[in-house]
């Protein structure tokens, strides 16, 4: 399968990303209504799971692809990307109550971007290794200034140096589970990619949780229908990163990941109720998000090759330029 052309590939990121802004929410309401925020995470991946098996179970393409990872001849740590969305599932819910939505959100971008620079110029993911140029730096530093400055006026907490560290870790984590899933992806296809991110991360995430004592609640389970549904958005944010990284590499796929959640936090907060409506901060934010897409994918040209005339006999018999 040929990877997309980039600006589709982008637009399926950048909708992934208004998919991730929804799933917070989910996952966030589910968490606070059973008394545990790890529990959303639990019924996410669980959800995601599901949702693979029975496309397992339907699409023989799907059950060939997973087949073909024994072919494949990727090196262990190739099927490791779910680890990293495990982590920054388990490190959010356990920061954010410290240092707040808005340095958690900063912190993990700026690892997210600086983890897409490292990992596209060491060639993890399959589109091999991409050159640490000035405007991939602009465009990610244009990234996290974009998103420090919509998240102006959301309340701060407690600047603890380890929490934040903590959450650039979750970033990073992120950028290697883009590019380790994209690498299979490009080997045996979307599916297998897929089906073994949810493997390793809902088996990590259950492992954790159940050390947390998170999988016995203690308010019961609400019976609201769609606080059930983030494992499809999860499903979709995974694919969206696999199209987004095959063709655009980690950084830039990344950047449009952002520019969705903060367009998708847009629209939320207009049409939900209770909603804080249109905030500008955050509407310039997910504008200049896209600037830093565009800036990073800009192609330093190449300086043309002067090619030497010939030398030629002149009237005398010696030769000329």
């Amino acid at each position: 399968m040929r990877p997309l052309p980039v600006p589709a590939a982008l637009t399926v990121v950048v909708l992934g990303g208004v998919a991730s802004a929804a799933q917070g929410v989910v996952n966030a309401e589910l968490g606070e209504r059973t008394g545990d925020p790890l529990v959303g995470a639990v019924v996410n991946n669980l959800g995601g799971c599901l949702i693979v098996l029975l496309g397992l179970a339907a699409v023989p393409s799907m059950r060939a692809g997973l087949a073909g990872l024994r072919r494949a001849g990727l090196p262990w740590w190739a099927y490791l990307g779910g680890l990293g969305g495990a982590a920054i599932v388990v490190i959010g819910p356990f920061v954010v109550p410290a240092l707040g939505v808005a340095v958690f959100t900063i912190a993990q971008v700026a690892g997210g971007s600086l983890g897409g620079l490292a990992v596209d110029r060491a060639g993890l993911a399959a589109t091999g290794r991409l050159p640490l140029t000035g405007p991939r730096v602009a465009g990610a530093l244009l990234g996290i200034a974009a998103v420090t400055l919509a998240q102006l006026g959301r309340p701060v907490g407690d600047l603890a140096v380890g929490l934040v560290l903590l959450s650039v870790a979750g970033g990073l984590a992120v950028a290697l589970q883009s590019a380790l899933n994209g690498r299979l992806a490009a080997a045996v296809g979307p599916a297998a990619g897929l089906a073994v991110n949810f493997a390793v991360s809902t088996a990590t995430i259950l492992a954790l949780a159940g050390l947390a004592g998170a999988l016995v609640t203690r308010s019961g389970w609400p019976t609201q229908w769609w606080l059930y549904v983030g494992g499809l958005f999860g499903v979709s944010i995974v694919l969206a990163l696999l199209v987004g990284v095959r063709a655009a590499g980690v950084l830039r796929t990344g950047l449009a990941l952002v520019a969705g959640q903060l367009g998708g936090a847009l629209l939320l907060d207009t049409v939900l109720p209770g909603g804080a409506g249109v905030r500008l901060p955050v509407l310039v934010g997910a504008t200049l998000t896209v600037l830093a897409v565009l800036v990073a994918g800009v192609r330093r040209r190449r300086a043309p090759i002067r090619v030497a005339a010939e030398p030629v006999p002149g009237t005398d018999g010696r030769l000329v330029s």
